[in-house]
């Protein structure tokens, strides 16, 4: 294998190691002055599977109250998290990591296999199959792309929320196919300038395992570690501009991603044991329109009438799906148990797929809210199974959305 040194380089946002043409560059400035998405250009795309055989197997039911899924979102609804880098070191670069990507991830995902799983119906019960995740290892959908701009240009661009949906890839769940469909998505974009961005999409039904798994975190452990195993690291065996002669991107006919942009604003609340439902051991609806009154007296913003709300149940290994009415009535005396937070409890900001080299942006949203969602994730005790405190977002479509 090939192995460079990490030496001080110029940020990517102050520099550029490409040299475009004089036509180019206006083309680029003429881009971040107007409302004009770039592009992405995909170059790659590999299926992760984990590195050994998930036994046995996890399953997470998921149960709709009126069963009717579609009309639930339950195949659309995804959280996307774009996390940018600046180039650290001379040969540093999208390429690099991706390629050591594909191996880390496979060694991390035995730790999540749920993460690499398919949704499928269940056994047949009373003439009703009901859906559930299984970590069968059908893998993690794998992108490299690449952007024909440099990092600071498309940061400082008007149009920069409406092109972030070019940094991730999410394809929703076929409604009859479910069973082929990738739950997670990763991709890796390189920026003109040697900068990237590492996208996650990640199907609703498993986002708890980014806030309570630690998840970005442990991957990017194991990165380091690979990378710096033999102290210097080394150009991957899965190098793309090494294995790919041809710079031809891939036909987006044969891979189109639906992503949709941010219209929304999110909120997320911190729950303690004070507004936990003693009774069922669980969060309840009522504390969930809770959460909705106090977003949209922050925003200024209201959520539509009916909304879902998911509810993860990580003692029953359940994750429920219903329907929801702002207008029901709720105790308030639970606020005394709630307080609001924000991404950053995510911990993203922190997270160094390279040693010393820390997100310069980080953005979140969750795509596909049509008339807004909730959705809640408790924390539980795995030895007693007692909830004692968890998460709640609430995300509200802007005005022109509902």
């Amino acid at each position: 294998m090939q192995k460079f040194s990490i030496n001080t380089f110029p940020a990517c946002l102050n520099s550029s190691t490409s040299k475009p043409t004089d036509k180019n560059k206006k083309t680029l400035t003429k881009m971040v002055k107007s409302n004009v998405v770039p592009k992405s250009y995909i170059e790659g795309v590999q299926t992760i599977p984990p590195v050994k055989i998930t036994e046995p197997r996890q399953v997470r039911r998921v149960l709709t109250a009126d069963d009717d899924p579609i009309g639930l979102g339950l195949f659309g609804h995804c959280l996307h998290v774009v996390l940018y880098y600046n180039k650290a070191a001379k040969e540093d670069s999208g390429w690099f990591h991706a390629g050591w990507m594909k191996e880390s991830l496979a060694r991390i995902l035995p730790d999540q296999p749920i993460i690499a799983g398919r949704l499928r119906r269940g056994d047949v019960d009373d003439d009703h199959q009901e859906l559930e995740v299984v970590s069968n290892d059908g893998g993690v959908r794998f992108i490299e792309a690449r952007v024909p701009v440099t990092l600071s240009e498309f940061l400082d661009s008007k149009s920069r929320q409406d092109a972030e949906t070019e940094l991730v890839f999410w394809k929703d769940i076929d409604e009859q196919n479910h069973q082929f469909c990738p739950l997670f998505y990763v991709q890796v974009t390189n920026f003109d300038c040697g900068g990237y961005s590492i996208g996650i999409s990640c199907s609703i039904l498993l986002a708890d395992v980014l806030f309570k798994g630690n998840f970005l975190q442990k991957w990017a452990k194991m990165h380091n570690n690979m990378l710096y195993k033999n102290n210097v690291p080394e150009i991957p065996i899965f190098y793309l501009p090494n294995l790919k002669k041809d710079r031809r991107p891939v036909s987006s006919s044969l891979f189109s991603s639906n992503t949709r942009k941010n219209n929304g604003q999110t909120f997320i609340f911190d729950i303690d044991t004070k507004s936990i439902d003693s009774v069922n051991n669980t969060f309840s609806d009522k504390l969930a329109l809770l959460c909705v009154e106090e977003a949209e007296n922050k925003l200024g913003s209201k959520m539509a009438s009916e909304f879902p709300l998911f509810l993860n149940e990580p003692s029953r290994k359940i994750i429920k799906v219903e329907k929801c009415s702002k207008h029901e009535d709720f105790n308030r005396k639970l606020s005394r148990g709630v307080s609001s937070e924000g991404w950053d409890c995510l911990g993203a900001e922190a997270v160094e797929f390279l040693g010393g080299n820390q997100p310069v942006h980080v953005s979140y949203w969750l795509g596909s809210i049509s008339g807004g969602l909730v959705l809640a994730i408790p924390d539980s005790d795995p030895d007693h199974e007692a909830i004692y405190g968890g998460k709640i977002m609430v995300t509200i479509p802007k005005e022109n959305q509902i």
